[in-house]
């Protein structure tokens, strides 16, 4: 039997978001899907939207509920990585305040009434406008950690990252950090970048959206969608790889960004990964150099940076 499915408008701290409600013929697991925290992160948007889309005549034990879009203002404006109306990264601010900015209120609506009692949260990103990605799969250290990593692997990518608190942490207030801290088992899937539409990482976010579902018990296993099936960079499932430290680069004073390796490019301690140069080309202001043997998780494509201006993620065992 084909589930129920509800589309409506969900209030979230005054701000109007899609969610679409898909609700089995029997019980089961209760999964939230986010997408469009930050809102130019397309690829995730639109591997959310046509999965929810496909489950909606597959027969599903339990409920899932799907937000293409979260951060609608940010969408509306074409603004990466940051609500306009206040500056504030939402994947910083979580589990939120309801007295605090529209940032933080609306990260504290979204824990209180799509995180808080779930027994899954998947939060699916990629690159945004200026970032580069290597597809990668995030989870945090607690008491949810072992349910997390399943899903984590289950997702299919070729890196698994664990994150656990310390003063080495490179960011903190995510969704998956606040689910993990009420023992809820939350993952970030990360696949495609720079802003685009590319159907290859839309398919990787479907593919690992499946391979939840079944892992969860919630659907039987989607054709070609095995754990053991390889993600971007040729791994993936079980035979991903394990990393320990997220190392996130920045620069001293702003220039011009020149790369020298790509996204997904593996790296020794000490490798040049790229320099600022002054702004009219005269001078060389920063070399940057690997601080670890690692793999280029991300990397921002464009050149202009600011005074600590984020370079990239290095991600090291």
């Amino acid at each position: 039997m084909p589930p129920k499915v509800v589309r409506r408008t969900l209030d979230l701290a005054g701000v109007g978001v899609p969610l679409i409600e898909i609700t089995g013929s029997s019980d089961g697991p209760q999964l939230t899907v986010l997408a469009g925290v930050h809102g130019c992160e397309y690829a995730s948007m639109a591997g959310v939207r046509t999965w929810a889309r496909a489950l909606e005549s597959r027969e599903l034990h339990g409920r899932v509920r799907a937000v293409p879009v979260l951060n609608m203002s940010a969408f509306r404006a074409r603004t990466p990585f940051v609500v306009p109306e206040d500056g504030k990264n939402l994947n910083r601010c979580f589990p939120g305040n309801p007295s605090g900015t529209l940032a933080e209120r609306l990260a504290h609506a979204t824990f209180t009434k799509l995180i808080a009692g779930m027994d899954a949260v998947i939060d699916v990103h990629c690159g945004d406008m200026v970032e580069a990605l290597e597809p990668f799969t995030l989870y945090e250290t607690g008491p949810a950690e072992d349910r997390a990593r399943a899903l984590a692997m289950a997702y299919g990518l070729g890196y698994v990252l664990r994150q656990e608190p310390g003063p080495d942490r490179a960011v903190g207030g995510t969704t998956s950090s606040a689910a993990a801290q009420i023992g809820v088992p939350a993952i970030t899937a990360e696949a495609g970048g720079c802003g685009l539409v590319e159907q290859a990482a839309v398919d990787l976010h479907v593919r690992g959206l499946d391979r939840v579902l079944a892992t969860l018990g919630m659907t039987e296993a989607a054709d070609g969608a095995t754990a053991a099936d390889g993600g971007a960079g040729g791994d993936g499932g079980p035979t991903a790889e394990d990393l320990s430290r997220f190392i996130w680069l920045r620069c001293a004073d702003e220039g011009w960004w020149e790369p020298a390796v790509g996204a997904g490019a593996k790296v020794a301690k000490g490798q040049v990964l790229g320099s600022v140069t002054s702004i009219d080309g005269a001078s060389t202001q920063e070399v940057i150099s690997a601080p670890a043997d690692g793999v280029l998780l991300f990397l921002t494509s464009s050149p202009a940076v600011a005074a600590d201006g984020l370079l990239l993620g290095l991600g090291a065992s």
